[in-house]
């Protein structure tokens, strides 16, 4: 993403933190959730980003924080359900989307189930996470829901090609902590 580009999605950022409404489509949001992911590498890092939504408008936004914080568990996913849980002051998150920079992986996908999300929509897919080093578990959202039940959308892979940036950003680094 070039600086204007990245510039121009930052007004937006703002603009959404501050409670206006989001007039733009599901990929503006997806395209939020690609530069939290690109975040994440610049900080060090894995290449993970993810926003939840509720009627149009950013209720959270993170990144991945496994290897800053020792956590196995604090995949961008995981992370963003903690800080919208805290805003909305619940754990049920029906009439929510999520959207990330990746698909979700199975534990992330069932903590996305269990808070009764309307859908998930991502970019990059689980085999692209696995190309950049990543041991992903090869099983897909879909599958997930066909064996769980789950009611919740899953719209993706959307946006591909952004998706890939934040891996390619990360595997061109040479300090990366892949797990």
């Amino acid at each position: 993403m070039d600086g204007q580009a990245s510039t121009f999605l930052l007004i937006k950022i703002v603009a959404f933190m501050v409670g206006y409404d989001a007039m733009d489509t599901h990929e503006t949001f997806l395209k939020l959730a690609i530069e939290e992911a690109n975040k994440s590498v610049r900080d060090g890092q894995a290449p993970f980003g993810a926003v939840v939504t509720k009627n149009n408008k950013i209720v959270a936004a993170t990144h991945n924080s496994v290897v800053r914080t020792c956590d196995p568990t604090a995949h961008a996913e995981i992370n963003v359900l903690r800080k919208a849980g805290k805003v909305l002051n619940t754990h049920n998150f029906s009439g929510c989307i999520l959207y990330s920079s990746c698909e979700p992986c199975p534990m992330c996908f069932s903590a996305i189930h269990w808070a009764q999300m309307d859908a998930i929509y991502y970019a990059a897919s689980i085999e692209d996470a696995k190309l950049a080093g990543f041991r992903e578990l090869e099983i897909s959202n879909l599958t997930m829901k066909e064996l769980g039940g789950a009611t919740l959308e899953i719209y993706g892979p959307m946006l591909q090609e952004f998706g890939r940036v934040p891996f390619e950003l990360f595997v061109a680094n040479p300090d990366k902590c892949l797990y």
